[in-house]
């Protein structure tokens, strides 16, 4: 991949000058610095589809009641869960970005942990996922934190 000068230079070149043009300051980089998200606006439309996907995605037929794919992942002996609690920790991920308090994220984190263990005994855990909806309460926490 070329840079955009005319130099010819790929991007990773740097000709063995430092990260920054004055050399003087050491390459600091946060957490806010990675561009996982776009504005917050899109991130909120993004997890609230997610925490749909995952809570309340398919209609259970003869009710009115829904679930998603969490219970549906958590029929997968072993992984099915373990997948199903890191797709739920991209919310958390978010939560923390857009600046949600430790004391709501630490809130978030136990409700996915509540979600993934009970979530992982067999049979039962099925049930649970059907019930306990993590994802949908995690992006109303992080809604009520933002004032959304």
């Amino acid at each position: 991949m070329e840079n955009d000068g005319d130099d010819g230079r790929d991007d990773w070149d740097d000709g063995g000058a430092d990260w920054n043009d004055e050399g003087s300051e050491q390459f600091e980089w946060s957490l806010e610095d990675v561009p996982l998200s776009g504005d917050a606006e899109a991130t909120l439309e993004r997890i609230e589809w997610l925490g749909e996907l995952l809570d309340e995605a398919v209609p259970v037929p003869g009710t009115d009641y829904r679930v998603g794919l969490d219970p549906i992942l958590g029929i997968l002996p072993v992984g099915g869960d373990a997948v199903a609690a890191l797709i739920s920790l991209y919310i958390v991920g978010e939560a923390a970005r857009m600046g949600v308090s430790k004391s709501k994220l630490a809130l978030m984190i136990s409700l996915v942990a509540v979600d993934a263990v009970v979530g992982s005994i067999p049979v039962l855990g099925t049930v649970f996922d059907a019930v306990w909806k993590a994802n949908k309460w995690n992006v109303g926490l992080l809604k009520r934190e933002l004032d959304v």
